[in-house]
């Protein structure tokens, strides 16, 4: 079974970080390499550029994908979509000069030129709205493209629109949310389902454990019960026994990482002590 990975780019780095701590460890580490082992002697990675990974993963030169929705969209291809892995998030948003008279994507004739990376989720994107404006595929640099004169605005993707406002930039309305997603061949997912469910499960594992905390602490025994009454924990706490003089007991409980900071001061006026949080690699159900 092949996984397909993106070979570098902005969600390449959490992308093999999460296979590996999803147990997925890299057998052949080096630069430069098409694939590569795992620990799993029946999957093997794949490097391929992140826009290119919808197609390997439509045509079956791979089983499963990791790339972002933005160039799932591009693509327009007929993958399954197994996991938004919470990554690598960002916006396709369709922007204007500061000065422009635009000021809704409606304002766009015909006559005017948009540049962007994503042609086809431009070219969608207006011609819902009935309009069909010239557009210009570029392949990097898209904001710089009002300046020169090419274009009267652009479709590009922006996570924090510091680029766009550095080049004067404004954003009229925003397209489409993006991040990074775990998807499979529709073929594969029938033929060898068991396998890739068992890698979404551990993918899976890794996310929930990310959005949790291991909390433990010791409570005397006469403030178990109002303890209890205010953690949120997922099925209760594990209560154990304590080697001690005092008449105390541990208590372990996993909690939301939001609720962290709140979860803590609320035991700790209900008299609990010695707290110690850890993380989660993994979470299975």
């Amino acid at each position: 079974m092949r996984i397909a990975v993106p070979n570098k780019g902005r969600i390449h780095r959490p992308s093999m970080e999460l296979l590996e701590k999803a147990g997925l460890h890299i057998e052949d580490k080096g630069d430069r390499k098409l694939f590569a082992r795992t620990a799993d002697p029946d999957i093997m990675l794949l490097f391929a550029r992140t826009a290119d990974i919808p197609e390997y993963v439509n045509d079956g030169a791979a089983d499963i994908g990791i790339t972002s929705l933005d160039f799932i969209s591009e693509t327009d291809v007929d993958v399954e979509l197994l996991l938004d892995l919470d990554f690598g998030v960002a916006e396709i948003v369709f922007a204007v000069p500061e000065d422009s008279e635009i000021n809704k994507a409606g304002d766009v004739d015909d006559s005017m030129n948009i540049a962007t990376e994503f042609p086809n989720i431009t070219r969608n994107y207006f011609g819902d709205l009935g309009i069909s404006p010239d557009i210009i595929e570029v392949s990097g640099a898209t904001e710089m493209t009002p300046q020169v004169g090419i274009a009267d605005g652009i479709v590009d993707l922006t996570s924090t629109g510091t680029t766009l406002k550095v080049n004067k930039l404004r954003v009229v309305d925003k397209i489409l949310d993006t991040s990074a997603h775990l998807i499979a061949n529709k073929e594969s997912l029938e033929s060898n389902s068991k396998k890739i469910r068992e890698i979404e499960m551990a993918v899976e594992s890794v996310l929930r454990g990310r959005r949790k905390k291991y909390l433990m602490m010791n409570v005397p025994s006469d403030r178990l019960g109002s303890v209890k009454e205010v953690l949120p924990g997922m099925s209760g706490p594990t209560v154990m026994n304590v080697e001690s003089e005092d008449d105390v007991v541990a208590l372990h409980v996993v909690v939301d990482e939001s609720e962290l900071y709140k979860v803590i001061q609320k035991v700790r006026d209900e008299g609990a002590k010695d707290i110690l949080v850890t993380s989660i690699d993994r979470l299975v159900p």
